[in-house]
C-alpha cells in the first residue's frame, strides 16, 4: 500500500498548495493528487486555481507521482483534455494519471449549456473517454455525437500510456466504468459499501489499482477536530443528486445551515487520537486498495504533514 496527499485546490491557494505538496514529499507521502474546480463547495473554503498549471509546477518540483480528478465535455473539450494529459505525461514519464468523471452543475453551468441529466452525462463522459484515449493512441479522431470533435490529432504522445482512472462512489457507477478504466478511486465510506464497490468494479472486469481518498481531521485536542471538520466540510455532505446539481458555493452554505456534527462525521474521519486515525485508515484500506489518499480538510496542513509523516505513515507501513 502507497500513501499520498490529497491537495484541495478548493480550499488552499494554489502558490501554498506548492509549497504543501512539496512539504508532503519530504515528510515521506509517496505520491499526491489533486482536484480539478472552477469553484469552492463553500466561501470559507474560498479558493480554486486551476490544477492543470499547478500540476506542472508540482511535477517539476517534486519526483511524486501525481493524478487529477478532470469532467470533460462540456467545461472541457475531450480534445484539449487528451492535450493537456498527454504534454505532462510526455514530460513527466510514468508519473501522471486522470480520473474522468461526469461533473458536477458546480463547475461546469460556467458554460451557460444546459446541464444534462444524469444519463445523458455518463454517456458523454463514455464518449469522451473514447476519444481521448484514441488521441492518446496516436490517431486522427473525428466523432459526432454528444460531443464533436473534428480531425484531431495529438502532435505529441508520450511514450508511457498515462492512465486513466474510473472514479465511483456507488455500485453502480463502479460496474460502469470497468468497461474503460485503468483503475479506480473511491472516497471513505462504510467499509461494507466499499467492499461492495470493489466487488462490483472487478466482478465487471475491472483492471489496475484501487485508490482510495480519505477525508479527515486531526488536531491535538478533539474540538479542534471537529471545529474543522465542521468549518470547512459541512457543505460536502450532501450526496446524490444534490451534490451534482447545485450550482453555487452560496446553495451550498445555506444548505449547510441545516447540517449538524454527525453529518460531518458521516463524511469524514475525525478524530484527536493518531492511533485511532492509523486503524481507521488500515481498516478502510484492507479492502482491497493499493493507494491510500490522505485529505486533511483543514487550510493549514503544516501540523498534519509533519504529524503524520512521523507518527502515521510509517506504523501503516510497518
Amino acid at each position: 500500500m502507497r500513501l499520498g496527499f490529497h491537495a484541495s485546490h478548493e480550499q488552499i491557494a494554489p502558490s501554498q498548495l506548492l509549497t504543501d505538496v512539496q512539504h508532503a514529499e519530504r515528510a515521506g507521502f509517496d505520491m499526491a493528487m489533486c482536484s480539478d474546480h472552477f469553484g469552492p463547495w463553500s466561501r470559507r473554503q474560498g479558493h480554486s486555481g486551476y490544477a492543470w498549471s499547478w500540476l506542472g509546477a508540482a511535477l517539476a518540483t517534486t519526483g511524486l507521482e501525481l493524478g487529477c480528478v478532470c469532467a470533460p465535455g462540456q467545461r472541457y473539450h475531450p480534445a484539449v483534455v487528451a492535450q493537456k494529459i498527454a504534454t505532462l505525461a510526455e514530460m513527466f514519464p510514468g508519473r501522471f494519471w486522470t480520473a474522468l468523471g461526469s461533473g458536477e452543475a458546480s463547475n461546469e453551468h460556467i458554460t451557460g449549456e444546459r446541464w444534462p441529466r444524469k444519463e445523458v452525462r455518463t454517456r458523454r463522459l463514455e464518449e469522451c473517454v473514447e476519444v481521448i484515449q484514441r488521441l492518446l493512441d496516436g490517431e486522427e479522431v473525428s466523432h459526432d455525437g454528444l460531443i464533436t470533435v473534428d480531425r484531431a490529432r495529438l502532435w505529441d504522445v508520450p511514450a508511457v500510456r498515462p492512465r486513466l482512472i474510473g472514479p465511483a462512489v456507488s455500485v453502480p457507477s463502479a460496474a460502469r466504468v470497468a468497461a474503460w478504466a485503468d483503475g479506480l478511486v473511491t472516497i471513505n465510506q462504510p467499509v461494507d459499501v466499499l467492499r461492495d464497490i470493489v466487488a462490483a468494479y472487478r466482478d465487471a472486469g475491472g483492471r489496475g489499482p484501487l485508490a482510495l481518498q480519505v477525508h479527515l481531521s486531526w488536531a491535538p485536542t478533539s474540538e479542534e477536530a471537529n471545529a474543522i471538520a465542521f468549518d470547512q466540510w459541512r457543505s460536502n455532505v450532501f450526496t446524490e443528486p444534490v451534490n451534482w446539481d447545485t450550482e453555487t458555493p452560496e446553495g451550498f452554505d445555506v444548505m449547510a445551515e441545516h447540517v449538524d456534527m454527525e453529518a460531518v462525521r458521516g463524511a469524514v474521519e475525525v478524530s484527536d487520537d493518531l492511533a485511532w486515525h492509523r486503524d481507521r485508515i488500515a481498516e478502510l484500506a484492507s479492502v482491497g486498495f493499493d493507494d491510500v489518499y490522505l485529505h486533511f480538510v483543514g487550510q493549514q496542513q503544516e501540523g498534519f504533514l509533519d504529524t503524520f509523516g512521523e507518527h502515521v505513515l510509517p506504523a501503516l507501513r510497518g
